[in-house]
């Protein structure tokens, strides 16, 4: 255990407090409301202490609010909190926010001992929405090069976003993809990109986790769903028809880390397709070691990169020290970096450069 005393129950519960502050900002009343009251059961030395003190030494960035949340919605889902499931819009509960914190702590005190196992997981959010973040980036590679796509997912998950071109994607005036796809993803783009090529094809698609889900299971589906906030009811209508989508979508994810997943899959650059390598809310789960690594595979493949055979790097994530998430994108040959989108972290507002 990393730490038992006051100090090391006011750490996790500014934690707790953070993370609850971030989802009432991105539109999830009730998952704020329940972060503060397992961060004042935490304060307190109660049951949510006891499932979380293991986790006291872990960095701010661990996701454990998110971890913690996942659980308790694995356990709603799995029908095991039937009075805490009725607060929760994701299982049809109707019943609202009042008395849903104490519902929620008596759900962790009742399920404490599979909360340690649950919580100890990864956190899994392969929110299918950051597609729409990251078309812009695809488009431009896709655009320069009028090559076949291969694209290679680093965090990859259950590789809901490898299916990214298999997607419908609309706004007033505008849309891209395919017409009959089993998911459209509207009302995201604040300025969507110039829709050129109107189709790009994708001649391999293939991703990488330490610990994938396997969609093709309910176990998987299940991690998924539990991993989206119980009262975005639109985000669970989205990640259904996207698992729709990946069950006849073939998508190969990796059980590896990209340190040595990454220098493998670059050894080769394939000529008559362009490589494109890219992540999504991915970087704070990295240490300096798998950064470093991806780096040297990235770069050593850039010196060897062709017109015949170009390679991109499209990442969409945060600007460290500010609340902005940034789609940037790099090519070889040439090695340059431009801006292509901004958005909000679930995908959404997108703004195209």
């Amino acid at each position: 255990m990393a730490g038992t005393g006051a100090d090391a129950r006011e750490q996790v519960a500014g934690r707790l407090l953070r993370q609850a502050g971030a989802c009432e900002r991105l539109g999830s009343p009730l998952s704020g409301l329940l972060l503060r009251a397992a961060a004042e059961d935490v304060a307190a030395g109660g049951p949510t202490w006891a499932v979380l003190a293991p986790h006291a030494g872990g960095h701010r960035d661990d996701a454990l609010g998110l971890r913690l949340l996942a659980a308790v919605h694995r356990l709603v889902l799995e029908r095991r909190a039937p009075a805490l499931a009725v607060h929760y819009p994701s299982v049809g509960g109707t019943a609202g926010p009042r008395g849903a914190g104490a519902a929620f702590l008596a759900a962790v005190a009742d399920h404490a001992a599979a909360l340690r196992d649950l919580v100890a997981r990864p956190c899994q959010t392969n929110e299918v929405a950051r597609a729409a973040a990251l078309l812009g980036g695809f488009l431009a590679v896709a655009r320069a090069t009028r090559l076949p796509l291969r694209v290679l997912e680093i965090g990859a998950s259950g590789g809901l976003l490898l299916r990214w071109d298999r997607y419908r994607y609309t706004a007033p005036g505008w849309s891209w993809g395919p017409a009959d796809s089993g998911l459209t993803l509207d009302g995201l783009f604040a300025r969507p990109p110039a829709p050129d090529p109107p189709a790009v094809p994708v001649a391999e698609r293939r991703g990488c986790d330490p610990t994938p889900v396997d969609v093709g299971t309910q176990e998987g589906r299940t991690t998924l769903t539990a991993s989206v906030w119980p009262d975005q009811t639109d985000r669970l209508a989205r990640l259904r028809q996207a698992l729709a989508v990946a069950a006849a979508v073939p998508a190969a994810v990796d059980r590896e880390g990209v340190a040595t997943w990454l220098p493998a899959r670059l050894a080769d650059l394939v000529p008559g397709t362009a490589t494109v390598v890219y992540q999504s809310i991915v970087e704070q789960y990295l240490d300096d070691d798998q950064r470093a690594a991806r780096t040297a595979a990235l770069d050593a493949a850039g010196a060897r990169a062709t017109a015949a055979a170009p390679l991109a790097w499209l990442r969409f994530e945060p600007i460290p020290g500010t609340p902005d998430f940034v789609v940037d994108l790099r090519t070889w040959p040439g090695g340059t970096t431009a801006r292509v989108a901004t958005a909000t972290p679930h995908g959404a507002a997108v703004v195209a450069r």
